[in-house]
């Protein structure tokens, strides 16, 4: 997910572009994407010159969920070409054989300024930005900020703390394996995460980022799990703070990966080169408050100490076991569900 609360904001359905014609028309790309601000800066500034540089037509499905309709398309002729969806969804459509693990990353020139992580061995496609996910918590009503993810457990925080519907939020299922390694042997302690997931009660659970972000701006919660992106947004506003846990900050990647049967391999390794480029790299980073994953970027200072864009910063960045977890999903959906149901 970019996130779900982007999601809600979204104009469902195919953002229409000016239609090309003759050989121009055959010339199409799929893409997914999101919607709100995000998707203004794509259809009105980023899609436009990626088409007239290239001379084609990029066709963006901004109607959630996608993974759905790759599933139903045929192999060999598949509704996108490109997928843009978060790692927890990457995972699953490779599982099932739908996308490349990695595009060749020698046709996509520009893969060579990016961090390791945008594509290391957690990651299925290219990470092309990201956010970070740690606790926001209100400064008008918490007197002593937290410092730990073990702090939402606090018992001051009891009723007046939010998390995410485990089976709905990739963010709530990354809490989850996060409370396997604070509280038992690692992120696949599922024991220990159970007994972790009965002491967080009582807990105000959302079944999207949107909704705990309103939360948290409305006062409702004192403290939350929130990505950055959400908090920085708004803190001219109100008194809402971000802070980074001791033990590190949740990577939530935007991804790219490309389409098994897809006919347009070379426009969409264009595509990804593109979005990790440093004009696109910039002004996303810059108008939706997402970390670019290039090396080389130099935001204005409003950003600096905040998005992450440094080595110490970037190491702070946690990945977490798609492939585990959603083996384990079913297993882990069920005994959760009765746990907050109690």
């Amino acid at each position: 997910m970019l996130n779900r609360r982007t999601l809600l904001a979204a104009t469902a359905g195919t953002v229409a572009l000016p239609s090309l014609v003759g050989a121009q028309a055959a010339n199409t790309l799929k893409i997914t994407g999101w919607g709100g601000r995000w998707g203004e800066i794509m259809r009105d500034e980023l899609i436009p010159a990626f088409e007239r540089e290239n001379r084609c037509r990029v066709e963006v499905d901004t109607a959630f969920p996608f993974v759905p309709k790759l599933l139903a398309s045929p192999r060999g002729r598949p509704v996108y070409d490109v997928l843009h969806t978060n790692s927890n969804e990457q995972w699953d459509v490779y599982a099932r054989g739908l996308v490349e693990k990695r595009p060749d990353l020698s046709k996509i020139p520009n893969a060579a300024a990016i961090y390791p992580y945008a594509t290391s061995d957690d990651i299925v496609g290219v990470v092309f930005l990201t956010s970070a996910v740690g606790l926001a918590y209100r400064r008008d009503k918490v007197q002593q900020p937290p410092v730990s993810w073990k702090d939402l457990w606090d018992a001051r925080f009891s009723g007046n703390r939010g998390s995410y519907l485990i089976p709905a939020n990739s963010l709530g299922q990354m809490l989850f394996m996060m409370a396997g390694k604070l509280y038992g042997s690692g992120y696949r302690d599922l024991n220990a995460a159970f007994a972790a997931m009965e002491r967080l009660r009582p807990v105000r659970l959302f079944d999207f980022t949107g909704g705990i972000e309103n939360a948290m701006l409305s006062g409702e919660l004192n403290v939350g799990v929130l990505h950055d992106t959400a908090v920085y947004r708004n803190q001219d506003r109100v008194p809402v703070e971000f802070v980074s846990p001791t033990e590190g900050v949740f990577a939530l990647e935007q991804v790219l990966s490309i389409c098994k049967g897809t006919q347009m391999t070379e426009l969409a390794n264009t595509w990804i080169n593109y979005m990790l480029s440093p004009t696109v790299q910039m002004r996303m980073s810059t108008e939706v408050w997402y970390s670019p994953v290039r090396r080389d970027m130099q935001l204005p200072d409003r950003f600096r100490g905040k998005l992450l864009t440094t080595p110490e910063q970037v190491a702070s960045l946690i990945q977490f076991p798609w492939e585990w977890y959603n083996q384990n999903k079913d297993r882990i959906d069920d005994r959760v569900n009765r746990i907050f149901r109690g």
